[in-house]
C-alpha cells in the first residue's frame, strides 16, 4: 500500500460498515449510528456485531467479510486489541477505515507497539486508514458524521464553504459547536488522530481540487513527512487560502501534545518558516483560528490591506484603527470629494474621516450611505462596528447592509461588541449570512486573514 494513494472515497462514501455496533446508548457506536443516520447519509449502513441480529431496523453483521458489497469506509468502534483481531482476519471487501478507538501510541510503550502492528497490517490489507484515537469525519457534502459525541452536546454546522483539519478531536468539537452556534458553517472536518496512515498531506491533496471546499483550516500538533507536506500545501495554497495554528509551540505544550496523540512536535521555528514558504496564513491562537473560519466562510482573500471603518461610536472606531495599524492593516483617509458628499447625507454630528462615525443619531440608512459613498476604489474591505444603543437603529440595519455587500463585490465585516441584547439584534446579521465578530480585536484579526497577513 501506498501511503500517497487518492482518498476520494472518504469523502464519497456509498458505503460504511459500523464495527462493534450496539443499541447500547452507553456505547460510543450507538451515538456513531445516530450520528450517521440523523445526518441523513444516502449509502448503504451496515452494522457488524455477531450478538445482534438487527439494530435500528438495520440487518446486522458478525463480521465485516460476511457483508455482500464492498465498503468504503469501516468505523472501527472497539477495544484496540480488537481492532487488531479483525484486520488480522479476512477484511478484503474494506477500502478504508475510521479507527475511533483509542489505546495506541498515546497510551505509551504498550500503546506504541499495537499502533506499529496495526499500521503493519493495513499495509498488508491494502487499507487507508484514519485514526486511531480520532473523531473520524462530519461532512456536510456526502451527509457523513463518525463523530461519537452526540449532536445533543456538540452542535453540527450547516453547510459552508470551510474544511477543518485537526489530529485533535476535541479541538473538532469545540470549533464545530462555536461555528454552529454563531450561524457559520462548514464543508467537511476531519479528526485524524494518530495519523497511523491518512495525514494532513492526504486531507490536503483531496481538499486542493474539492469543489466543496473554498478555504482550509489546519490546527497542527505535529507533521511526519515535513518535505510532502510543503510540497502539498504549496499546491493547495495556489488554488485556495490555507490559515494554519501550530500547538506545541513551547516545552509544556510539546509535553501534552505527546500524550495526546503521541505527537512529536518539533521545533517550532521550523513549521514557521514552511507556513510562509507554503503561502499558509499562521494564527497565533484557536480565537484567530475560529475567526479566520467565520470570515472565510463568506469572502474570498483580497488584493490589498485597505480598511474602511464605519461605526456610531467614535470610540470603538480608534480601538479598532489602532488594531488595524498593529496588524499591518492601512486606515486610508477618505478623499476630499467624498467628504463633502458624506456631509450632505450623514448625521449632522457625524465625523467623516475614515473612522467614519455616525453617532447616536444613527439611522439603518446612514449606515448604507456611508457604505455606498466612501466605499471605492481607494479600499479594500469595510468593518462596519454597530452599537446598538442608537434609539432609530433596528434590525432592519443587517438586511439593508447585506444587500450592499452582496452588490459591491468587497467584504463587509461587521463588528458588534456587547452583552445578551447586542448578541440578539446582531444575530439578524447571522441569519442572513453575514459572519460577526464581537470584539474590535477579533474584527481586525479577520481582516488580517482576508488580506493574507498574520497578525
Amino acid at each position: 500500500m501506498t501511503t500517497e494513494g487518492h482518498i476520494d472515497f472518504f469523502f464519497k462514501p456509498e458505503s460504511i460498515a459500523l464495527i462493534g455496533a450496539s443499541p447500547n446508548p452507553e456505547k460510543l457506536s450507538c451515538t456513531i449510528l445516530e450520528s450517521l443516520l440523523k445526518m441523513g447519509f444516502q449509502g448503504k449502513i451496515y452494522p457488524v456485531n455477531p450478538g445482534y441480529q438487527e439494530i435500528r431496523g438495520l440487518k446486522c453483521y458478525p463480521a465485516p467479510d460476511e457483508i455482500p458489497d464492498k465498503i468504503d469506509i469501516a468505523i472501527f468502534a472497539v477495544k484496540a486489541s480488537t481492532v487488531l483481531e479483525i484486520l488480522n482476519g479476512p477484511v478484503d471487501n474494506i477500502k478504508g477505515a475510521i479507527i475511533v478507538s483509542s489505546g495506541f501510541r498515546e497510551m505509551g510503550p504498550e500503546g506504541k507497539e499495537l499502533e506499529i502492528r496495526l499500521k503493519e497490517l493495513l499495509e498488508k490489507k491494502g487499507i487507508r486508514a484514519m485514526g486511531p484515537n480520532c473523531l473520524g469525519i462530519y461532512d456536510t457534502a456526502s451527509k457523513v458524521d463518525t463523530f461519537f459525541i452526540s449532536s445533543d452536546k456538540v452542535e453540527r454546522p450547516a453547510r459552508g464553504r470551510v474544511s477543518v483539519l485537526t489530529q485533535s478531536g476535541s479541538f473538532a468539537a469545540m470549533i464545530m459547536d462555536e461555528l454552529a452556534n454563531e450561524g457559520v458553517g462548514v464543508a467537511r472536518v476531519v479528526s485524524y488522530g494518530n495519523k497511523v496512515d491518512v495525514d494532513e498531506s492526504d486531507c490536503l491533496e483531496f481538499l486542493a481540487g474539492d469543489k466543496a471546499t473554498k478555504a482550509i483550516a489546519l490546527y497542527i500538533e505535529s507533521v511526519g513527512n515535513g518535505r510532502r507536506f510543503l510540497a502539498t500545501a504549496s499546491r493547495c495554497v495556489q488554488k485556495k487560502p490555507v490559515v494554519a495554528l501550530k500547538v506545541g509551540k513551547r516545552e509544556p505544550g510539546a509535553r501534552a501534545a505527546s500524550s495526546h496523540t503521541g505527537a512529536v512536535s518539533g521545533r517550532y521555528e521550523a513549521y514557521e518558516a514552511a507556513f510562509r514558504k507554503a503561502g499558509i496564513i499562521e494564527v497565533e491562537t484557536y480565537e484567530e483560528l475560529k475567526d479566520a473560519c467565520k470570515v472565510l466562510n463568506r469572502y474570498p482573500l483580497v488584493e490589498g490591506k485597505r480598511v474602511l471603518i464605519i461605526t456610531d461610536g467614535g470610540g470603538i472606531g480608534i480601538s479598532i484603527a489602532d488594531a488595524c495599524e498593529e496588524a499591518g492593516l492601512r486606515v486610508p483617509e477618505i478623499a476630499s470629494e467624498t467628504v463633502a458628499e458624506l456631509k450632505e447625507k450623514l448625521p449632522a454630528f457625524a465625523s467623516v474621516r475614515n473612522p467614519v462615525d455616525l453617532t447616536g443619531s444613527v439611522k439603518d440608512e446612514h449606515y448604507v450611505a456611508a457604505l455606498q459613498e466612501a466605499f471605492r476604489e481607494e479600499y479594500d474591505l469595510a468593518i462596519v462596528s454597530l452599537l446598538w444603543g442608537p434609539p432609530l437603529l433596528s434590525k432592519g440595519v443587517a438586511e439593508k447592509i447585506r444587500n450592499f455587500a452582496d452588490s459591491c463585490g468587497k467584504p463587509v465585516l461587521i463588528c458588534s461588541p456587547g452583552g445578551k441584547f447586542s448578541r440578539e439584534m446582531a444575530s439578524a446579521f447571522t441569519a442572513t449570512g453575514m459572519p460577526v465578530f464581537f470584539t474590535p480585536d477579533s474584527a481586525v484579526r479577520a481582516a488580517a486573514v482576508l488580506c493574507g497577513r498574520k497578525k
